[in-house]
């Protein structure tokens, strides 16, 4: 390995470790991805013939051309992402979600859990992890007074969230890069994976139920589903929200229709909605203080969470680089030569360690190290992509701190990382391994 690779590879390494201790630095890890890719890059660019089978002459145009072939790849998730945040976002503010609060409602403890269990789970393979994660805590907050219990039911909702987006192709970020990068198919993950991730979050939700005892007491006033203030009326809301997640649902058949990449689903369902809600609040009856302007698209667009997107971006834009100099080729080849190509030993690392990094970027990562094969486990829809779909998504469970799911209820309910270590990981590492046990009896018995 050459001293130029090798700094490439230090500066990506002290990127990452600037990263993962975020909440120490206090610097937005957008910022340093984007400087992380900015100087891989223009390292990549000081000898690029090194790299590429070109010559001198050649290597400044052929590297430039590399770049923007990475940028394009890359663009089809962020755009992907844009997009589905946006439709979200406007079911949410026309409260097209009112519904699970209403659907929930029980006195029975153990009777919450599993529907909270169950509807944050099939949620959450539809909509992103985050977003179902924000919706069923402020749901619980209205159903569960009492603080401990409500942190086990908090605690569910990260692993059911990580869980139901793991067998879905539009459920997790993960799932998305693999499902755009064409290793694994719609219909080969959720088949493959649905019982899988589906035991994963049952056995933890069976030994949390254990815990359990008595009956909920609350204010049924207070449960009443609260509808958002836009002047729209209630038919309005309900095309809208069928809309949206039908359309959501839909994206992977129109890839299969079409052929079209899966973005282009997406935006042609965020273009219908837009134009229809435009047609809904140019009713002169809607007036501007009833919160109308607030619930356009044409909003919603300035309030996306531009730092993720950007985040995203420097990070799959240097794993890029790390794959255009070799590094994650040489490391695929050191791990299946010290693993003998098992690939259940392999995917069960890499969703170990989705709980204490990124699993956006290990998942980059493995995309480059491992290259599409005619045949075999390496095949499109074979067995190391769609494991490495199930570990990446579940096994950020095992810690609070492993995936956006767990960060964003940490925040919300105060869950410390101490309390979840004790009392829910190794329920989350039991799933885990349940849900593998289960995908090789498939694999094995059915498949």
């Amino acid at each position: 390995m050459s001293t130029l690779t090798l700094t490439i590879v230090a500066v990506f390494c002290f990127g990452y470790f600037l990263i993962a201790i975020e909440g120490v630095t206090k610097i937005n890890k957008a910022a340093i991805a984007l400087l992380m890719m900015a100087v891989t890059w223009t390292l990549f660019m000081l000898d690029p013939a090194g790299y590429l089978s070109v010559t001198d002459g050649q290597a400044a145009t052929a590297g430039a051309d590399v770049i923007e072939e990475h940028l394009g790849s890359t663009a089809t998730t962020l755009f992907f992402l844009m997009g589905a945040m946006t439709i979200v976002e406007l079911i949410d503010q026309n409260g097209g979600f009112n519904f699970v609060r209403t659907t929930m409602q029980t006195h029975s403890k153990r009777a919450l859990l599993w529907r909270m269990a169950f509807m944050t789970f099939f949620i959450s393979a539809i909509l992103d992890n985050l977003t179902t994660s924000i919706v069923m805590i402020m749901v619980l907050r209205k159903l569960v007074a009492d603080q401990k219990d409500r942190l086990v039911y908090a605690s569910l909702v990260i692993i059911a969230a990580n869980s139901g987006g793991a067998f879905s192709p539009i459920g997790d970020v993960t799932t998305i890069m693999l499902w755009n990068k064409g290793v694994i198919t719609a219909l080969g993950v959720v088949a493959r994976l649905l019982l899988p991730a589906l035991v994963s979050m049952m056995v933890p939700a069976y030994l949390l139920s254990l815990t359990l005892k008595g009956r909920l007491t609350y204010d049924a006033g207070g449960t009443e589903a609260a509808v958002s203030e836009s002047g729209l009326t209630e038919r309005q809301r309900r095309i809208i929200f069928f809309l949206g997640v039908g359309g959501l649902i839909s994206v992977p058949f129109f890839k299969g229709l079409t052929g079209l990449p899966p973005f282009v689903g997406l935006l042609f369902v965020l273009g219908l909605l837009w134009t229809v809600t435009e047609v809904f609040y140019a009713d002169p009856q809607i007036k501007e203080e009833d919160g109308a302007m607030q619930k356009r698209v044409s909003e919603m667009l300035r309030r996306i969470d531009m730092s993720t997107i950007l985040f995203f971006l420097g990070v799959l834009m240097s794993v890029a680089c790390l794959q255009t100099v070799g590094v994650l080729t040489m490391l695929g080849e050191g791990l299946d030569s010290a693993f003998r190509g098992n690939c259940y030993i392999t995917t069960g690392i890499i969703g170990i360690l989705s709980s204490i990094v990124d699993n956006v970027p290990l998942v980059a990562g493995c995309m480059g190290m491992y290259p599409l094969a005619e045949a075999g486990n390496m095949a499109i829809d074979g067995s190391f992509w769609q494991l490495l779909s199930y570990c990446a998504g579940v096994g950020g469970s095992m810690l609070i701190i492993g995936s956006a799911a767990g960060v964003v209820v940490m925040g919300l309910e105060k869950i410390t990382f101490g309390w979840y270590m004790k009392h829910i990981s190794w329920l989350a590492l039991a799933g885990y391994l349940a849900g593998m046990l289960c995908y090789w009896a498939e694999e094995n018995f059915i498949f």
